[in-house]
């Protein structure tokens, strides 16, 4: 950048300077200030260390030219501080009414109410809604974890938005971030600074829906985002052991907007700025909506319609709770839907509108490449580090979606089945922001998505995915028709890896090791597959290497969805061969499940014998923990398996789920007497044999 444009004459050129410093600060501006590359270096050590550029600018006054050097010490340094400051604050979306008339804002467009901190990330669902709204011109205000025991003020202080307000309970469903599977209150909260509890109240979206519906009756309200998502039609709710209705009746809003909303977001700001009202945009797809249950929709679509069984069918009859999870998950992982889901409750009727077909390349680009300033809220400062950003400031996600389709997970109900991918070219640029940031060491901590290796994955006949509704493309076996080529993304990985500042460059998510070892019939995609794992264990484990077997025993990976734990057998063969290839002494960690519906006693025993024999000794374990919307979850509550209607046991007391946990702990004494006891009820001395030598 060319500095030329300061005279260094006035103060005003000089504030002009202080002004630009957050974009100035580079090798060509302090070179050109010092005329030496130390200066740069002790002046970059400051920013990076303390993040102050009152420091900053403290280390330039001795290195300025005259006169600017003199002029500077005749000015108000703490008031050039404000102004540098203020010029910051100005780089995120406002989150108090003083932010908001520094703009030179009278009135706000949207107000959007989020559980989270206020993290300016790609990562975070309302830092992405908040710029794809000012990218279309619109005045967006964030209120990040408003209070909502006081005097409501948070819910007051921007006042009534020209459009509408907006709530998320944020990147997790409320209930899920505040209680433990065995449904104790959690001490933590990873959205807010300081690890804090308390910030977000449970069902975090009716409670901020309410407040705002009754302070301001008139004003359209939207929802969205993961609770509202998955709670979008009668769902089981493990918190309060009950069914309950779509969050559309007790949160009063006007609309929902379920999966990834970008585009239905768009379409309905272009509607609302053209005068429509918001009780007219009936014909958005990947919305719903509450009318009267008589309503007859004219809004000229071509849809067809389904009657889902009523709330209080779904009360007075599990089984049809089962049968509408069916039609809603296939419905979801439709590539071109066309089908309006409705389902009465009382008076009212839910209408959900099909979801839109995947984003293209360019459209996920479009919305990766706002201008994000990936870091949180600068209100922040002091409060404590948020652990969320923490463990992803470094990231990059280069893909939405996954069509594994695990039982228990809620990704595909959410991002939809199929991949989209973004483009090599917004990635590395995407790069080239991460390392630019102040305190990047040169390690990026993934490169990855909802599961590692699905990056530019697709059918080969597309005509075949437009008819299919099967709700994964890999269980029971791998689709004929995906093209698992993993040399897209080795390829993506060198260019990451060689990128100038990069040192490392580590995969964090999860890899699906069945894709790698899925053979086809071109012999050069099976190499590259599995030059690509060994690609990954060389090059890219950053010590630790964690995949998600989940169970060992076939009765129970059937439900969940999940590959023969032969599977990990051989990539646990693999692991191990590349590690002594390279002279690398990594660990495998693998994930386990217990209690999730089709585990018995006898299944944890198998599955604690397999992982004995393996040399493991469990770490990355957990209960299962029933969350709306997934197939584990009706399977839970119901009793029924939704597409083959045969039950399936589940454990459901404390003491049931407690003899399932104890078998990851098979090698310690004071579970020892127990396990064999269990093992003798349920005849099983082979397995006594192996896990204590009997």
């Amino acid at each position: 950048m060319n500095i030329s444009k300061y005279s260094w004459n006035s103060q005003f050129d000089l504030h002009r300077l202080l002004w630009d410093l957050p974009m100035l600060v580079s090798y060509s501006l302090v070179q050109c200030l010092a005329g030496k590359t130390d200066a740069f270096k002790y002046i970059e050590s400051a920013v990076k260390k303390t993040g102050n550029f009152g420091i900053l600018i403290m280390q330039i006054i001795k290195y300025l030219p005259q006169p600017a050097s003199t002029l500077l010490n005749d000015v108000n340094l703490p008031q050039t501080v404000l102004i540098l400051s203020d010029n910051r604050l100005h780089r995120w979306l406002p989150t108090t009414i003083k932010e908001v008339h520094a703009l030179g804002w009278e009135a706000l467009d949207v107000v959007l109410f989020t559980g989270d901190a206020y993290v300016d990330h790609p990562s975070f669902g309302a830092a992405v809604i908040g710029r794809l709204l000012e990218r279309e011109g619109l005045k967006v205000a964030i209120v990040p974890q408003p209070n909502w025991q006081d005097d409501l003020r948070d819910f007051k202080k921007m006042g009534i938005p020209r459009l509408f307000f907006a709530v998320t309970a944020g990147c997790m469903d409320s209930m899920v971030n505040h209680y433990t599977a065995n449904k104790r209150k959690r001490s933590n909260d990873a959205y807010t600074p300081g690890d804090r509890a308390g910030a977000r109240p449970d069902y975090a979206t009716i409670v901020y829906s309410n407040i705002i519906k009754k302070l301001y009756p008139d004003v359209p309200l939207i929802i969205g985002g993961i609770e509202a998502s998955l709670r979008r039609v009668t769902h089981y709710d493990y918190w309060s052991d009950q069914l309950k209705p779509g969050i559309l009746v007790e949160s009063r809003a006007d609309m929902l907007f379920y999966g990834m909303g970008e585009k239905s977001l768009l379409e309905m700001v272009r509607r609302l700025r053209e005068g429509e009202l918001i009780t007219r945009l009936t014909d958005i797809p990947q919305t719903a909506f509450l009318v009267s249950k008589e309503k007859e929709l004219a809004d000229g679509t071509s849809w067809k319609e389904f009657k889902l069984f009523s709330h209080e069918e779904c009360k007075r009859e599990k089984i049809n709770y089962a049968k509408n999870f069916r039609v809603i998950e296939e419905e979801s992982n439709r590539m071109e839907p066309d089908t309006r889901l409705l389902q009465t409750i009382g008076d009212k009727k839910i209408v959900i509108n099909p979801a839109w077909s995947p984003l293209t390349t360019s459209e996920a680009d479009d919305f990766s490449d706002l201008p994000y300033t990936r870091l949180p809220h600068p209100k922040y400062q002091g409060k404590g580090d948020i652990p969320a950003y923490e463990m992803i400031r470094h990231s990059i996600n280069i893909h939405r979606g996954c069509f594994g389709g695990c039982g228990f997970c809620t990704i595909s109900a959410h991002q939809g089945k199929f991949i989209a991918s973004r483009s090599e070219t917004s990635v590395m640029k995407e790069v080239e922001s991460v390392v630019n940031m102040p305190d990047f060491k040169g390690y990026i901590s993934d490169i990855g998505g909802p599961s590692a290796n699905m990056y530019k994955m697709a059918g080969k006949d597309l005509g075949i995915c437009r008819l299919c509704r099967r709700p994964s493309c890999i269980y029971p076996s791998v689709c004929k028709n995906l093209d698992t080529d993993h040399r897209p993304m080795s390829e993506l990985y060198r260019k990451v890896a060689n990128f100038k500042g990069v040192k490392k460059a580590f995969i964090g998510s999860g890899i699906r090791y069945d894709l790698v070892f899925h053979r086809v019939k071109e012999e050069e995609v099976n190499q590259g597959n599995l030059a690509y794992l060994d690609q990954v264990i060389g090059n890219h484990v950053s010590g630790r290497l964690k995949v998600a077997p989940e169970h060992t025993a076939d009765q129970v990976l059937s439900v969940m969805r999940k590959p023969s734990f032969s599977q990990f057998e051989l990539l646990k063969k693999f692991f191990d061969k590349a590690n002594e290839k390279y002279g690398l002494k990594q660990q495998l960690i693998p994930y386990f499940i217990s209690s999730h519906p089709g585990s018995d006693v006898g299944a944890m025993a198998d599955l604690a014998a397999k992982t004995k024999e393996l040399n493991f000794k469990l770490e990355q374990i957990q209960d299962f923990t029933p969350t709306p919307m997934t197939l584990a979850t009706v399977i839970y509550y119901s009793g029924y398996h939704p597409y083959t209607l045969e039950k399936i046991y589940t454990a459901k007391s404390q003491d049931q789920k407690l003899a399932q946990r104890k078998f990851f702990f098979w090698y310690k004494n004071e579970n020892r007497k127990e396990l064999i006891a269990e093992l003798r009820r349920i005849g099983r001395p082979d397995l006594e044999k192996i896990l204590f030598n009997r």
